[in-house]
């Protein structure tokens, strides 16, 4: 398995994945958006799978603080803000070769994870 996982040290779902892969001594590579923004094709995968409105958490403080609950702002436009502002984004965001995630699924996860060893 090659897990990516993009999200914050300080982000509990983002911990929960971490930990989730470590459980089954997967090696994950980790991504601190708080050090290295998103690219915009990282980006582009999620939302081309999800949308680019799933991967925007409207429930951040940073959404919040930036006035946007009430703006008129397309959620691709939100997309790019959150190129600049990474604290805009639903975390954790994680990736497994050509398989993405939002959030904490750890039913989805596991079935890759079986998946994994039955290809093994």
């Amino acid at each position: 398995m090659n897990v990516q996982v993009f999200g914050f040290h300080d982000c509990q779902d983002t911990r929960k994945a971490l930990r989730f892969f470590a459980e089954r001594r997967i090696g994950v590579h980790f991504v601190d958006l708080k050090e290295r923004p998103a690219s915009k094709g990282e980006l582009k995968r999620f939302a081309d799978r999800f949308g680019a409105a799933a991967v925007v958490d409207k429930e951040s403080a940073t959404y919040k603080a930036m006035g946007l609950r009430v703006a008129l702002d397309s959620p691709q436009r939100l997309l790019e803000r959150a190129l600049t502002e990474p604290r805009l984004l639903r975390t954790p965001l994680v990736r497994n070769g050509g398989k993405v995630t939002i959030g904490h699924l750890a039913d989805e996860w596991r079935a890759w994870v079986e998946a994994d060893r039955k290809q093994a």
